[in-house]
């Protein structure tokens, strides 16, 4: 098979139009084109009259060689990789070891657990939350009627904070194993619809994300995997070595009963605040890291279509609009898009009382009215909190804290419209953009929540955005308040092997541990990680 690369065709191109494309592409006769499959889809609206529908395909041509030397200098033209995932050991049915146990059910731990468990070492796998039904039940309790759960919210539960996203399955990290394709095609078995396979831009949404950790969580049963939920890890039992370290032994959880453990995936999401506390008193290496902060921006998706598509907006192979924005600010500071959920809405997202977060999320449609997206602004340790490895943690409670108190100490976030913003005056009232978040919002000035570096770079940059994307900076958007998960604030740092540095048999691992940033980049670090204990567990 044959790898082509970039070919374009024009939106609205009959089927046929493909394989004489094709023909064109490669110098074939009609005859020598055997047959082809759309690997992946995307499109160039750089052009809004003339939008192009962009392909990569596998190609199966009569004399495949003649061709592959022919456009040998061509990159767009090579043999097709092989993407199929090879695991890196196996045990019997009949293995005995010690087994391993994952904390933490979201992309990360969910891999890490699934390829534990189809190379046969029957993981535990422990959660302090719900299976995803009774999660969402109690999710919706925050949202309907600011109860919240903080055991069982939008951040804590199985399918851990990417189940209530936008479920977009991209990014940026090298992928030479095709890791990414393993996660795919596993999602697609448990349900996700085929085109996250060749879409450029796939995503899932969150009803879908719902069943599909179900069918997960059966599978991984089904393989000897054993999962235990409402189990919160309290402690680490620590045996000193002679060379300084120390080794992993077991974990005390909230009742105080003790799982004997010697590999341990440490998977616990971005927002396991009482975690990360503890590992730090425990003596585990963790060093700060950069994050950023800022609100959630709203628009009428129509807007965005507009902007984005022109006259082709709402056409069913270019779907809901999307977009990525980044501004350097006279203050040294970075502005920029975070998140987009096209056709979504703000959620109420906080996991600790008192304190009010927000996030975006979609459902697989993207069809609900506005678009939304974090509007943020990139902070580091040195410049930001210089006090120790958690004081990210505690930026991020006083702002949350004060967001909470600015929305009412209702769970009710903090809201302002860009026209009042930018002319520096609270809000009142909202005008003909209706933000989504519930419980509700609640018109103020969003300088009593935000740091003054943050307020005055998005002063700057709004209408650098507007110039960009038209009515971006329109006075009826309205921001909410405040983001502040946009990724972990901590690292607990990690050797090659993959574990701790100082602690022998804890594998940091996913977006809480610092190593990813999204489903997808989380879901192969748990790869990465199950694929490091199955090596060191058959070695031992």
């Amino acid at each position: 098979m044959i790898r082509l690369s970039g070919l374009k065709l024009p939106l609205d191109h009959p089927a046929e139009a493909m394989p004489v494309a094709i023909c064109e592409r490669l110098g074939l006769e009609p005859q020598q084109l055997l047959g082809h499959s759309v690997v992946r889809r995307g499109n160039d609206a750089r052009r809004r009259s003339a939008i192009q529908l962009v392909y990569t395909l596998d190609i199966e041509v009569a004399d495949e060689a003649a061709v592959l030397e022919r456009f040998a200098k061509d990159h767009d033209v090579r043999p097709t990789p092989d993407t199929s995932y090879k695991f890196v050991a196996h045990v019997s049915d009949g293995w005995r070891g010690k087994r391993p146990v994952v904390i933490g059910t979201g992309p990360c731990g969910l891999f890490a657990g699934l390829i534990l468990a189809q190379m046969g070492f029957k993981p535990i796998i422990l959660d302090r939350g719900k299976v995803v039904r009774e999660r969402t039940k109690d999710t919706w309790g925050l949202w309907r009627r600011a109860e919240l759960n903080p055991d069982s919210n939008v951040q804590f539960g199985e399918g851990g904070a990417g189940t209530f996203s936008d479920g977009k399955l991209y990014c940026r990290v090298k992928d030479p194993r095709f890791l990414g394709r393993k996660v795919l095609e596993e999602f697609v078995a448990a349900g996700a619809p085929d085109d996250i396979l060749w879409e450029a831009h796939p995503h899932i949404g969150t009803f879908r994300l719902v069943s599909m950790v179900e069918a997960m969580r059966k599978q991984i049963e089904s393989l000897g995997g054993e999962y235990r939920w409402q189990h919160r890890v309290d402690d680490l039992v620590l045996e000193r070595q002679g060379d300084g370290t120390q080794k992993l032994r077991g974990l005390v959880l909230h009742d105080g009963s003790v799982i004997e453990a010697d590999h341990v995936v440490m998977a616990v999401g971005h927002s396991a605040r009482p975690t990360f506390e503890m590992l730090h008193g425990k003596g585990v290496h963790i060093e700060p890291k950069p994050f950023s902060i800022g609100v959630r921006i709203e628009h009428p998706q129509s807007w965005v279509d507009k902007a984005r598509y022109g006259n082709c907006a709402g056409h069913p192979d270019l779907g809901a609009a999307a977009y990525s924005l980044a501004h350097h600010c006279a203050n040294g500071r970075t502005v920029y898009s975070f998140c987009m959920c096209p056709g979504g809405r703000v959620v109420a997202a906080t996991s600790e009382e008192g304190r009010v977060v927000t996030n975006g999320m979609s459902q697989y449609s993207r069809a609900e009215f506005n678009a939304n997206s974090g509007l943020v602004v990139g902070i580091d340790p040195a410049r930001d909190f210089p006090d120790g490895p958690l004081a990210g943690i505690e930026l991020q409670r006083h702002w949350e804290s004060l967001a909470y108190v600015a929305g009412g100490s209702s769970y009710w976030a903090p809201g302002q419209t860009v026209g009042d913003f930018l002319a520096r005056r609270p809000s009142t009232q909202l005008g003909s953009v209706m933000p989504s978040y519930k419980p509700g919002v609640t018109p103020t000035d969003l300088s009593l929540c935000l740091p003054d570096y943050v307020i005055e770079a998005f002063h700057e940059a709004l209408p650098a955005f507007g110039r960009q994307i038209a009515r971006y900076d329109d006075p009826d958007a309205v921001m909410t308040g405040v983001e502040t998960r946009t990724s972990s604030p901590i690292r607990i740092t990690r050797g090659k092997d993959y574990q701790s540095l100082n602690v022998v048999g804890l594998y940091p691992a996913g977006e809480g541990a610092g190593y990813a940033g999204g489903i997808l980049s989380a879901a192969i670090d748990g790869i990465k990680v199950a694929e490091a204990v199955a090596v060191q567990m058959v070695a031992a």
